[in-house]
């Protein structure tokens, strides 16, 4: 086989894997990010634990600090090769999202301190004005 085909092969083997939901702002919107999220991930055989809990954190912070009324947030998850990638999308550009450990009293701002214990690397990405997207990589 030439380079070529066994490259196709390869593709056939592990093809892209994609899935999005628009999901209102809500903490309705952020539970339904995650079941929706587990079931998919499920779908694809693709463990759960880690994966679901930073979708979960990343839509909870997509409806309580990228909430605007009437502009929902996107919640987009893909499988390349090895790598999981969930980027949650919002309309709250001005809002850029900030690793800031809570003290041990503190009510929220927990998050992102979860998402990076959990993800292999995470970041934000801005615009087109005025959405960001706050994505995670996790090896699967």
């Amino acid at each position: 086989m030439n380079q070529g085909t066994v490259e196709a092969h390869r593709q056939l083997e592990n093809p892209i894997r994609n899935f999005t939901v628009l999901l209102s702002p809500t903490p309705r919107g952020a539970r339904i990010a995650h079941l929706l999220a587990a079931e998919q991930l499920r779908t694809w055989e693709v463990p759960l634990e880690k994966a679901t809990q930073v979708v979960a954190e990343l839509a909870a912070n997509a409806a309580t600090h990228g909430r605007v009324p009437g502009r929902d947030f996107r919640v987009t998850l893909y499988i390349v090769a090895d790598t999981l990638r969930i980027e949650v999308s919002d309309t709250r550009g001005d809002r850029l999202p900030r690793l800031a450990p809570g003290g041990l009293e503190a009510e929220s701002g927990r998050g992102l301190v979860l998402v990076d214990a959990l993800a292999d690397r995470w970041g934000v990405a801005e615009g087109p004005y005025p959405r960001k997207t706050v994505w995670a990589e996790l090896r699967v």
